[in-house]
């Protein structure tokens, strides 16, 4: 079903394109119509593969080490306060300062390679993670905790069966969002210093002149980001039905 409505909205949008460039008479340079973009593409297969291969890469890698990193810090600040009251704000701060401005620093710091890369994706997607897992750990049944206490029941052991199954919701929402977030960390760095990636590829092209190459791999990049997105929202899913069912035989 999803993938219907997908296919459905692309042949709205490639027909909008067309008869756009039809009726406007722009020229190619300035907007390619789409059978000069699928052209472009064919015969730049290859070359654009290699570069969506890179960049799928850095977006997967930042995607997991953002989780991870996002899912360790929500845990620290809810068992520790200090830790949230000194953290929060530095928290706040990857937020307040413009992803471009950091994109620089990122650069000069892990490099031109994939590391900077890997860095910038994190770094966005860092919040949304540990923000809403944070909430949902901090909005467990208070009546379960105080059980669980009076049991004698330790830490560890009350984060995995009680905390844990009680956030998996909003850490869904917050990897829905990281998903959305993920590639745009990774080709703004491309943006800024690279040899490598769509990012890249797109500014190569521009600079050439090239602008029906330059859609081409700006369509690859959303099709890979629509994909990805299918993909965390079904763990997400079944993340949530986990849930449901703790919940419900709890």
């Amino acid at each position: 079903m999803i993938a219907l409505r997908l296919l459905i909205t692309l042949c709205i949008g490639l027909t909008i394109w067309q008869v756009t460039v039809w009726l406007t008479g722009v020229p190619p340079f300035i907007l390619p119509s789409p059978l000069r973009v699928a052209t472009a593409a064919f015969d730049n297969a290859s070359l654009i593969a290699s570069h969506a291969g890179i960049t799928a890469l850095e977006v997967l890698l930042g995607l997991l080490a953002g989780t991870a990193l996002g899912i360790a810090t929500a845990v620290a600040m809810t068992y520790s306060k200090r830790f949230h009251e000194l953290f929060f704000p530095l928290l706040v701060f990857t937020q307040a300062v413009p992803v471009f401005a950091l994109a620089p620093i990122l650069t000069l710091w892990f490099g031109y390679g994939m590391g900077s890369k890997v860095a910038m994706a994190v770094l966005i997607i860092y919040f949304p993670v540990t923000s809403a897992f944070r909430d949902g750990l901090a909005e467990t049944d208070p009546a379960l905790l105080d059980l669980a206490q009076t049991l004698g029941a330790k830490p560890l052991p009350t984060l995995l069966r009680l905390r844990l199954p009680a956030a998996l919701p909003s850490l869904a929402s917050g990897l829905r969002l990281a998903a959305v977030y993920a590639p745009i960390g990774a080709v703004i760095g491309e943006w800024v210093g690279a040899s490598r990636g769509l990012g890249y590829l797109m500014l190569l092209a521009n600079g050439r002149a090239k602008t029906d190459l330059m859609f081409a791999s700006l369509i690859v990049l959303a099709l890979g980001a629509i994909l990805l997105r299918i993909a965390v929202n079904s763990i997400a899913v079944r993340m949530e039905a986990y849930a449901r069912g703790i919940a419900a035989s709890g």
